[in-house]
């Protein structure tokens, strides 16, 4: 019988062959950027809310935050092959910081709307805006194919532990700025521009990767890329598969904008009153434990495949989902996010590998940018549905029924439409 994963011996072996100075500066590119996310996404609805918008404009500011970094990824991750992931990656960052600064230095509604559409802001405390494309690409390149679940498994556990010391910092460094009376108009502000400095930081540390991660020095493809041979979106043989997963991790992402991390956050402060150092707690926790379920997925897709992982871990995961509104208290509702939380990341690195695995090596670049950007479009349009629900206090546990709910039709459509379609390494030899 033959396992449909990576044998045991792969997934125990030590990973030293497969890091090299570029991954590790990869790796620390990551880290820095989830960590700004991290400080941001606990305070960002409540520095808006500060500033005075209401909540349906919040919402509608965090969709067009979304919409721009989709615009922005889209552009950026379908040139990063011809004009240079480094400089793809550079302009990201640079993009990062005007966002941040512009939404610390001013309230002026409209700056704020012309900064949300053009710059990169992460309200979910997720990945957004061309990074994660083109580092996928780039580790693809540089790792070798038996180790590519295992090293995006620590990828997304180092970015989990990141989100989750930013959420901390943030939401204790908010609060102790305010117990020193600081307004909380300015301690918001002051995590805000954290977000800004460490996207100089990025900027600076993308300029150290070498030549090995551009895409001219990729070895092993199949054929050569020419612009004739490309015929959308940077796709040619593998347009089909990654235009299906493009509209299902869509249809995934909708859903999870109904919570993405800003949100929720403020669903916590909305029902139990939650003060920002409880928020950054709540969601350390959250976030250690996303990281460690990351970590399984590659011994548990070693030993069911890749799409099962995917499936069979995030059913129960949006159950739980939907039973956070319904607990009582915080103890409760925290302890039930918790064990989503626990289960809810194994999906991650088992996704990523499994798109770079079915697509042609020569259209990864182009395949993570059109996939991710899929996953930014359905995730920018549910926040501004969420933010309306979030202003009627009858309705405020809504969005996480919807989420959880559309959640679970992406499981089963997943399921059906590419369990017969095996990456590589599973299929029979």
């Amino acid at each position: 019988m033959v396992r449909r994963g990576l044998s045991q011996e792969q997934v125990k072996a030590p990973l030293s062959r497969a890091v090299s100075p570029d991954v590790r500066l990869l790796f620390v590119t990551r880290v820095t950027r989830l960590f700004a996310y991290g400080v941001l996404s606990v305070v960002l609805v409540l520095y808006l809310a500060e500033l005075g918008l209401s909540d349906a404009r919040i919402g509608i500011l965090l969709t067009l935050t979304l919409i721009g970094d989709t615009a922005v990824s889209l552009w950026l991750t379908t040139r990063a092959d011809r004009i240079g992931r480094r400089r793809m990656l550079i302009v990201g960052a640079v993009l990062m910081v005007l966002a941040g600064l512009t939404f610390a230095l001013t309230r002026n509604h409209l700056f704020l709307v012309i900064a949300a559409t053009i710059g990169v802001i992460s309200p979910s405390g997720n990945e957004v805006g061309p990074f994660l494309p083109i580092e996928q690409a780039a580790l693809s390149q540089i790792v070798p194919g038996g180790r590519r679940t295992q090293v995006f498994a620590w990828y997304t556990l180092a970015g989990s532990f990141a989100t989750a010391a930013g959420s901390l910092v943030g939401g204790v460094l908010v609060q102790t700025l305010q117990q020193t009376r600081m307004t909380p108009l300015n301690s918001y502000r002051a995590a805000v521009l954290i977000y800004g400095i460490l996207g100089l930081v990025m900027a600076g540390l993308f300029t150290r990767l070498s030549v090995a991660t551009e895409a001219e020095s990729r070895e092993g493809a199949s054929e050569p890329s020419t612009p004739s041979s490309r015929l959308f979106l940077g796709l040619n043989r593998s347009r089909g598969v990654v235009l299906k997963l493009s509209a299902l991790f869509s249809l995934d992402a909708f859903a999870g904008g109904f919570v993405i991390q800003s949100i929720a956050a403020y669903w916590f402060h909305l029902r139990f009153a939650s003060t920002p150092a409880t928020l950054g707690a709540i969601f350390f926790g959250a976030n250690i434990l996303a990281g460690l379920s990351s970590l399984l997925a590659a011994r548990v897709a070693a030993r069911i495949g890749l799409i099962n992982t995917m499936v069979f871990t995030h059913l129960p995961s949006n159950l739980l989902l939907i039973l956070v509104p319904l607990m009582p208290n915080v103890t409760l509702a925290t302890l039930v996010l918790f064990l989503r939380f626990s289960i809810s990341q194994m999906d991650v690195p088992t996704r990523q590998s499994y798109t770079m695995a079915v697509v042609s090596p020569d259209e990864r670049s182009a395949a993570a940018g059109v996939t991710g950007v899929a996953r930014t479009t359905g995730a920018a349009l549910s926040p501004m549905i969420a933010g309306v629900l979030l202003g009627h206090g009858a309705l405020i546990n809504v969005p996480f029924f919807l989420a959880g709910s559309l959640k679970i039709l992406y499981d089963l459509l997943l399921y059906r439409k590419f369990i017969r379609l095996r990456p590589p390494e599973e299929r029979p030899r």
